[in-house]
């Protein structure tokens, strides 16, 4: 294999965008287009443990990403296994897995030679070669089971074409080449087969804990299920810890993977039931079933999420998560969410959880706090927007009543929205100045929530404030979307897991209702169209029933912005601080 040259990628500050067309024009025209000698090489596979991050890219398994992180040289290195190469490639990431304004690898065959270069689309889907080349070929060898392509892409490039790596979710797009092409300019995006995978490729580099010698394992799977054949199931199985479990520190948990369904498990969950209940019925069936029992939905406290793309994930050494024990309900839920988009039929799985759990209690029992706005119909995001945001606020009395003086450190988190989420973001503020953001994800999709440990652990104060900011786009509605558990309804939640645990439960607000309540009236005054304010009309009818005129949509903006907030400081069982 020849030695593929490359223009390598600029440090910044960069030069002006016309003169690094010209001065990197050179590198184009003798780097992109030299030959790739791939297919009579033979060779091993690369070692895996050199690519510590693994994904299937589409859910037939043909493509299979791995990948890992060199934050001081803030590069990715990329190693893509293609089981089934016909006449090439795309590769790449996007806002939000679009084939439009996409940056992409592409490997590419006229037919008797093969080819690889940096490209990018326009708003139309069309490619273009990129004039900077900044995905840069390492090598591509054969193996038994098909070609290892390897390149790398530094974090941030300079090149306005290109999309910047950062922290949270990352959208991958790929499309296989059926048919050889003289240029990337004549592949028709439109045509290929192709697809996304959202996974998060800035892993944190956390030092694992050593697991205790007393250390023993509890796996909750699914019991041989037959996957249905539709796109998208939702699997809820019951199951239950031995009687007389006594309270023990889950310290770790990973994912229990069917072989052969890698590409069709896309997340999983596992919730403890309320110990407000001495018993759960069984059930083993789709969780939007009719015949469901109603009670499961008593079992919401979460032991364990895991998303396609996400590892092992490991409690810090001074805490451990705490199950069974007095007070602690014996009875556990399994949630897995199958993504089966080319609907094979007859695929049995028993996929779940493993938990790693200890006697040895650990210094600190963990807790899980919810940060955001209130499920609650006040907080509503008009029709048509494209970036509506909301915010929830734990405030500084709620933390100066309810956190102890050493205060908690925050060391994962989950962030949750219904469908019009796309961005979210949680941050620290003390003494009214934002001193750290807790978690961001600017490419946030519901599609894809896990609990992600932090690069940095986040300590929190009595007196310090957690703003949680949610971003919208309701663009395809056509009206109000109100806060609620539906859903199309919308909620802003950042589940932290911090340590050492509190009776702080939840902490949380909305917009004073009374102050919503005048808006109404306004929009009454000053619209020709009658808004019903009665009492006897609900909110979400209020909300429905106003002409979302340029006027109306910016009250509403100011309102959320300035009014007074109803703040929810609670314990358990929604009881509240004083």
């Amino acid at each position: 294999l020849p030695r593929m040259q490359s223009s390598g990628s600029k440090p910044c500050p960069c030069p002006s965008f016309k003169l690094r067309e010209v001065a990197s024009m050179y590198f184009t025209m003798i780097a992109v287009f030299l030959v790739i000698l791939v297919v009579a090489l033979q060779g091993s596979a690369p070692r895996g443990s050199d690519f510590p991050y693994k994904v299937p890219l589409d859910p037939q398994g043909l493509l299979e990403l791995s990948w890992n992180v060199s934050y001081p040289k803030e590069v990715v290195h990329f190693q893509l296994l293609i089981r089934d190469l016909r006449f090439g490639l795309l590769f790449g990431m996007s806002d939000r897995g679009e084939f439009e304004n996409a940056d992409l690898a592409v490997l590419w065959s006229d037919g008797h030679n093969s080819y690889f270069g940096d490209a990018w689309s326009d708003a139309q889907g069309q490619l273009h070669m990129d004039s900077q080349q900044d995905y840069q070929l390492l090598g591509a060898r054969r193996a038994p089971e098909g070609l290892y392509l390897l390149f790398r892409r530094a974090f941030s490039t300079c090149d306005p074409k290109d999309y910047l790596i950062e922290d949270g979710t990352v959208h991958l797009i790929y499309g296989i080449l059926e048919k050889p092409v003289h240029s990337v300019q004549a592949i028709n995006v439109s045509a290929l087969h192709r697809g996304l995978q959202r996974v998060q490729l800035l892993k944190p580099n956390i030092t694992v804990p050593e697991l205790p010698s007393d250390v023993k394992t509890m796996e909750i799977t699914a019991p041989n299920v037959v996957i249905p054949s539709q796109e998208t199931t939702y699997w809820c199985y019951m199951t239950e810890l031995p009687d007389d479990f006594p309270k023990h520190h889950i310290i770790m948990y990973e994912p229990v993977i069917t072989a052969g369904n890698e590409a069709l498990v896309h997340h999983m969950e596992v919730f403890q039931c309320t110990a407000e209940f001495d018993s759960f019925p069984h059930y083993n069936g789709p969780c939007d079933s009719k015949m469901k029992p109603d009670r499961l939905n008593y079992c919401r406290h979460v032991l364990a999420a895991w998303a396609m793309g996400a590892q092992a994930f490991y409690y810090p050494k001074e805490a451990g998560l705490a199950f069974g024990g007095p007070g602690s309900s014996r009875y556990l839920r399994l949630e897995i969410h199958y993504h089966n988009p080319l609907v094979f039929k007859g695929r049995h799985d028993s996929s779940g959880i493993r938990l790693y759990y200890t006697a040895t209690l650990r210094r600190y029992d963990a807790g899980i706090m919810e940060l955001g706005l209130v499920y609650t119909p006040v907080m509503a995001i008009p029709p048509g927007e494209d970036a509506f945001i909301l915010r929830g606020y734990c405030t500084d009395k709620c933390t100066r009543l309810a956190l102890p003086a050493a205060g908690i450190r925050i060391f994962a988190s989950q962030l949750h929205t219904h469908l019009a989420g796309r961005k979210v973001v949680t941050v620290l503020s003390r003494d009214g100045r934002e001193r750290q953001v807790v978690n961001a994800d600017g490419h946030y999709s519901p599609h894809f929530q896990e609990i992600r440990m932090l690069k940095e652990i986040v300590a929190v104060f009595p007196g310090d404030e957690l703003i949680t900011t949610c971003t919208y786009n309701t663009e395809d509605r056509s009206r109000a979307t109100v806060g609620g558990f539906g859903i199309l309804e919308e909620m802003c939640v950042n589940y932290v897991h911090y340590y050492p645990q509190t009776q702080l439960e939840l902490c949380k607000s909305a917009v004073d209702p009374g102050y919503l309540h005048r808006y109404f009236n306004l929009v009454n005054r000053f619209n020709d169209e009658e808004v019903c304010t009665c009492p006897q009309v609900s909110v979400p009818q209020q909300f429905f029933s106003v002409p979302w005129n340029a006027f109306n949509r910016d009250v509403l903006k100011s309102l959320y912005g300035f009014a007074p907030i109803s703040m929810h400081c609670n314990k358990s069982s929604a009881i509240r601080f004083p």
